[in-house]
């Protein structure tokens, strides 16, 4: 192998009540869609992938320093509480101090069955494996905390769902993969030394400066109070937020049955298997405080005053709404140009998003649309925007930069799901000329692309998608 990772692996060093050892399952003929260069660099990953490094990428090989463990958890999953899950379907290689001083995770997804796979094939098909290097390098792009994609490769095998589909491996970088579900595997158990062995690991990978639980959950708190407003601004729907897709570092991670808005509806949803629509669009700001109480209540057990924590840690989990609300306002004020808003501000978006939905406005193009002064043109209740209108233009009189702070709020480009799918389609077919054209595009989402505008179009009737689909 000529490329070189520098792994030094800390979660392989606890307890072996965490995970299982559990090396990747070979794979027919492995072959290269995707390396990401710049991410590599970032990780300090030196060299260039060869037939040699393919085959790691795609778990026909380990590369040198790797630890391959299968980590446990357990999770609610839409609202029912699975008492043990884990990498069903992934491998962690290990890990690398990256080029910032951030220790990350190396994951094969895709990779085989572990003793978490629960009767499934341990596999990917090409489709989910494309969608979410597509997607979280976007979201990545847009400024939204996320894991990220290394590579993508084909395995040169089919896997069965439907029926007979291409199969594929992700490599996943992340800051972690300890989940609210992790701690909750070891409450579940009543297992206090390994959640107190769980909770000072993660403060000193991801929150050195908490003290105690409640330090911890509080920066929980903070960070996911920030994520989710985050998504809601570019119209992102997560799709299955259980509590093990819900990270403690603060990232987005899963991308399965993810999906973003075209036309506006406040209570969207793509995902196929939520049938109730608990983690639709407007319905994302609820469910991430019932997710945190549930590491709440972990977190619980490792205080020596039960009572005490459970009145602290309830003050903490009703004060979260509030800190969702304020930055759902910070970023959608500057979505219509407003850099400090006040909270008379949250009706004036929310008579826009009103009228959006009303006229199911494109979420993307209209935001954009203000910026250039054109937004008129994506309503059919043109008197009642006229009249919003000019309530804005009041509003942003006080404003000294309005166009620049819209720019940087309101990209031009997201990951459409038609075009996701066009994409998919094509690559079954062994074309990935879209694949690479849409992360391209995409790696600059906020600036203008004439050659590229096509793909700011909403799609057509025909081509509108109507579900997503978790791969598994």
């Amino acid at each position: 192998m000529t490329m070189h990772i520098p792994f030094d692996n800390s979660y392989a060093r606890l307890p072996e009540a965490f995970f299982s050892r559990q090396a990747p399952m070979p794979v027919a003929k492995p072959s290269l869609i995707a390396f990401n260069e710049d991410l590599a660099k970032e990780l300090g990953i030196t060299g260039h992938p060869t037939s040699d490094d393919i085959a790691a990428l795609a778990g026909n090989a380990l590369p040198e320093g790797a630890e391959p463990i299968a980590q446990l958890y357990a999770g609610h999953q839409f609202g029912q509480f699975n008492p043990q899950l884990g990498d069903g379907r992934a491998v962690l290689l290990g890990e690398v101090v990256d080029t910032h001083g951030v220790r990350r995770d190396i994951q094969l997804k895709g990779s085989g069955q572990t003793p978490y796979s629960r009767r499934g094939d341990g596999r990917a098909w090409l489709g989910p494996v494309l969608r979410e290097y597509v997607v979280s390098e976007a979201m990545h792009a847009l400024g939204v905390p996320t894991t990220r994609a290394l590579a993508a490769t084909r395995t040169g095998q089919d896997v069965i769902r439907e029926r007979p589909m291409p199969g594929a491996v992700l490599t996943r970088v992340a800051q972690s993969h300890i989940r609210v579900g992790t701690f909750q595997i070891f409450a579940a158990r009543r297992d206090v030394q390994s959640l107190q062995t769980l909770f000072d690991y993660t403060v000193a990978r991801h929150y050195p400066a908490a003290k105690d639980p409640g330090d911890l959950l509080q920066m929980v708190i903070d960070r996911q109070a920030a994520l989710i407003p985050h998504w809601m601004s570019f119209g992102f729907i997560h799709g299955v937020m259980n509590t093990d897709n819900c990270t403690l570092s603060g990232e987005t991670i899963d991308y399965g049955p993810c999906a973003f808005l075209d036309g506006f509806d406040a209570h969207g949803r793509y995902s196929s298997i939520d049938h109730h629509g608990r983690y639709a669009y407007s319905a994302q700001a609820d469910i991430i405080v019932w997710n945190i109480a549930q590491l709440a209540t972990s977190l619980v057990l490792l205080t020596p005053d039960t009572d005490a924590a459970i009145e602290q840690f309830t003050s903490q989990i009703n004060a979260m709404p509030e800190l969702i609300r304020n930055n759902w306002l910070t970023r959608f004020a500057a979505k219509i140009g407003i850099a400090a808003p006040k909270p008379e501000d949250e009706a004036l978006v929310s008579d826009l998003l009103k009228l959006m939905h009303q006229d199911r406005a494109d979420f993307t193009n209209t935001f954009r649309a203000l910026t250039a002064g054109s937004a008129r043109e994506e309503f059919s209740d043109q008197a009642g925007y006229d009249a919003w209108h000019m309530r804005w233009q009041t509003r942003l009189s006080n404003e000294t930069a309005p166009t620049k702070v819209m720019t940087r709020a309101n990209p031009a480009f997201i990951p459409r799901n038609h075009q996701i799918e066009e994409m998919i389609a094509a690559a079954v077919e062994g074309d990935d000329s879209l694949f690479h054209r849409l992360n391209k595009v995409l790696a600059t989402p906020f600036d203008e692309q004439p050659a590229h505008s096509d793909l700011q179009s909403p799609p057509r009737p025909e081509e509108e998608v109507k579900a997503t689909f978790c791969g598994t």
